[in-house]
């Protein structure tokens, strides 16, 4: 067996130690959509006539015109959420010995961090499925084709990976499971501060600077433009740009945590 097939075979066994646990366990993953899915009510229900109305939403206006404007920063904060979840499952792993028992087996090292991954990627699948779906009955309505869904869907997965990574990182730094769970929590507020409740145009000067540059703001833009079958325009290049660095600034952090010590 080459060292690849053995790697391969034991990430695997890993993504359905992962998998197993999210079967097991469902509450886990309804318990980090939540958020999401009750600020999605709340600024629809509560807020979204009038801010619709400010938004100037075309011929539909109101709330139906500001829930077209909010699903996309909606998907991106539970994106955060899943993958703070990965941070704290990361950090349970860590405290309560089993890494350092996977560590004295004959498996791929590499197959542990993995099987996070991965497991993570297919948690924040149903997160975003759910989202979306409660998004659908609450008349969200998309005028995106086929290849502006298989676009969007595209880049969900890759700002799951990204973050996945960053918060993998998160929770091997953590020195315990309830720091993994405060830490990564700043990434559920990033959408709040850039386009994903508000145009960053109606932002004071300051707060408007971060709010254009910031990561989450291009992912959510282009997000935005593919769903509504406008085309992402120039939020392409910097949406894929900072999943690309958060990617690898995460998996290499990763593996320096990891790789540092037997106790991280």
């Amino acid at each position: 067996m080459t060292a690849l097939t053995h790697a391969v075979g034991d990430s695997a066994t890993m993504v359905g130690r992962q998998v197993k646990h999210l079967w097991r366990s469902p509450s886990v993953t309804l318990m980090l959509v939540g958020t999401p899915l009750l600020l999605m009510m709340l600024f629809v229900y509560v807020f979204g006539d009038a801010m619709g109305t400010g938004l100037g939403g075309g011929a539909s206006g109101g709330r139906a015109a500001y829930l077209e404007y909010l699903v996309p920063g909606i998907v991106l904060m539970t994106i955060a959420s899943t993958a703070q979840g990965t941070a704290i499952s990361v950090a349970t792993d860590m405290t309560e010995g089993i890494v350092a028992r996977f560590r004295t087996m004959a498996i791929a090292r590499v197959s542990v961090l993995t099987g996070h991954v991965v497991g993570s990627l297919i948690q924040t699948v149903l997160s975003v499925a759910v989202v979306v779906g409660a998004a659908l009955l609450l008349g969200f309505r998309p005028s995106a084709g086929p290849g502006g869904w298989l676009a969007a869907a595209g880049l969900v997965l890759l700002a799951a990976f990204a973050l996945t990574w960053l918060t993998v990182a998160l929770g091997l730094a953590s020195g315990s499971v309830e720091t993994a769970s405060n830490v990564p929590m700043p990434l559920m507020f990033l959408p709040f501060l850039g386009s994903g409740f508000a145009p960053t145009e109606t932002m004071p000067a300051g707060l408007r600077w971060f709010a254009e540059y910031q990561p989450f703001t291009p992912v959510i833009e282009t997000l935005r433009g593919l769903l509504a079958g406008t085309g992402a325009g120039d939020s392409v290049p910097l949406a894929l740009g900072w999943c690309g660095v958060i990617a690898l600034g995460g998996y290499l952090w990763a593996k320096r945590l990891y790789g540092r010590d037997p106790s991280v």
